[in-house]
C-alpha cells in the first residue's frame, strides 16, 4: 500500500483505514472493531476551545476556594485543594504533596493550556500559533496523566468514611471540580484526532 496522508490507524485494534474528507455529522467507524475513527464536526474545534477555557477558569476556583467543610460540634475545619497540598509539603509526606499537586493541578492545567494554544486561533479562523502541532501532541500525551476524575473518586471514598465522624458540606471548589470532570469528559468526546489534525494542517498550509 502506498503512503497516504489519509491513512488513519484505529486506536483500539490498529487497523489502517484510508479516508478522505469527512462529511458534516458523519461518523466513520473501524471496519474491524467498529470504533469511531473520524467525525465530521467542523464546529467541534470551537466547542473544544470553549470547554477547555471554561475548565481552566474553574480550576482557579478549585485551587483556592474551600473544597470541603467538616463540622463536629463546635469544631469546624475548611480546606482548599491548595491548603491541603501545602499541609503535606514537609517531612516524609512531601513526595505525596508533590504528586497530588502534579497530577491533580499542574497536569490538568497544562493539558488545558496546550489545547487552547493549539486550537484557540483555529476557533476564530486565524492561523495557528507557533508550536501548535507540538502543543496538540502534548495534550494527547498528558491525557492519561491528568487525573482529575481519579481525585474525585478518592474524595467520594473519603466522604463515605467521614460521614459518620463529622458533618460534611461541600464548598464551591468541590462542585467546580465535579463540573470540570464532566466538562473534560464532554470535551474528549469532541476530540476527533483525524478531523482536528486535518484542520490544523489545512490552517498551516
Amino acid at each position: 500500500m502506498e503512503a497516504s496522508e489519509d491513512l488513519v490507524c484505529c486506536p483500539v485494534c490498529d487497523a489502517l483505514h484510508e479516508i478522505g474528507d469527512v462529511e458534516v455529522d458523519t461518523r466513520l467507524r473501524c471496519v474491524r472493531c467498529a470504533t469511531v475513527i473520524a467525525v465530521g464536526r467542523p464546529e467541534a474545534i470551537v466547542r473544544i476551545v470553549v470547554l477547555a477555557a471554561t475548565a481552566l477558569i474553574l480550576m482557579t476556583i478549585v485551587v483556592f476556594y474551600p473544597f470541603l467543610q467538616l463540622r463536629n460540634g463546635v469544631f469546624t475545619s475548611r480546606a482548599s485543594v491548595f491548603e491541603t497540598v501545602m499541609s503535606f509539603s514537609q517531612g516524609v509526606m512531601a513526595p505525596l504533596s508533590i504528586a497530588v499537586a502534579f497530577f491533580v493541578i499542574i497536569l490538568p492545567v497544562a493539558r488545558l493550556g496546550t489545547i487552547l494554544w493549539a486550537l484557540g486561533p483555529l476557533s476564530i479562523d486565524r492561523a495557528p500559533l507557533p508550536g501548535a502541532a507540538f502543543a496538540l501532541r502534548w495534550a494527547e500525551i498528558l491525557k492519561p496523566w491528568a487525573m482529575a476524575e481519579i481525585f474525585m473518586v478518592g474524595v467520594a471514598v473519603a466522604l463515605v468514611k467521614l460521614a459518620d465522624l463529622a458533618t460534611l458540606s461541600m464548598g464551591p471548589a468541590f462542585w467546580s471540580f465535579a463540573l470540570i470532570v464532566f466538562i473534560t469528559a464532554l470535551k474528549d468526546t469532541q476530540m476527533s484526532k483525524h478531523s482536528i489534525w486535518s484542520a490544523l494542517d489545512s490552517a498551516k498550509s
